[in-house]
């Protein structure tokens, strides 16, 4: 049994090599790879923290397959994830892995760069923030604004707790007043003016009291 084996060994082990390189060779064949840049998407991110700021906003992924399946691929068919769910308040360097690529059916992700990201994180916060109409014009000549009213007077906003404490109040978008005579009552949007926090409510009506002057 043992001269079986081993008869011939030289011949046994080159037609073994010859049949990997012949599979190998079939098997890539009309196969081909593509580079993509791809947004970078975290999950699985604690309730409590938020992102400040990445390193990167996206990574170069390249794809491996055969011809049919990767003529119509698209850089929004790949989908690359960093997983934060062990993420802890402060700056940490995570790794993007090939596992976290996630892709059509027969396609298969070679390779990733960057491998890492830098990702900075704080504690979330929320408070409530008075709205302030903003209103631009002046009404018509003999009348003024004798009152405004906000419902609700206030909102709650939720960010990052160093974009929440730099809002004490926030405005509405701006109300044009002009040649006003009359009471207005306007549904106005809330305006964070550019910091990164969310209201509970997109909206609030705003009446604005016009009156006439004594003569």
């Amino acid at each position: 049994m043992k001269k079986l084996f081993t008869e011939n060994l030289g011949l046994k082990i080159s037609a073994v090599l010859i049949s990997v390189f012949l599979w190998f060779f079939v098997t890539s064949r009309g196969q081909s790879e593509i580079s993509l840049d791809v947004p970078l998407e975290f999950k699985n991110i604690p309730a409590d923290i938020g992102i400040v700021n990445t390193s990167i906003k996206t990574v170069s992924v390249t794809v491996r397959g055969f011809e049919r399946p990767m003529k119509n691929l698209k850089a929004s068919d790949v989908r690359v994830y960093v997983d934060l769910g062990k993420a802890k308040k402060g700056e940490d360097v995570y790794y993007v892995n090939k596992d976290d690529i996630k892709l059509p059916y027969a396609l298969s992700a070679m390779n990733v760069t960057p491998s890492t990201v830098k990702v900075k994180l704080d504690a979330t916060a929320s408070r409530t923030v008075l709205v302030k109409p903003l209103l631009t014009g002046e009404p018509s000549k003999g009348f003024f604004v004798s009152s405004i009213t906000v419902e609700p007077k206030g909102v709650v906003i939720r960010g990052l707790r160093s974009d929440v404490r730099k809002l004490n109040i926030v405005n509405t978008e701006p109300l044009d007043i002009t040649d006003a005579n009359e009471t207005m009552v306007q549904e106005l949007n809330i305006d964070t003016g550019g910091v990164k926090v969310t209201p509970d409510i997109e909206t609030v009506k705003v009446t604005i009291n016009i009156s006439g002057r004594r003569r």
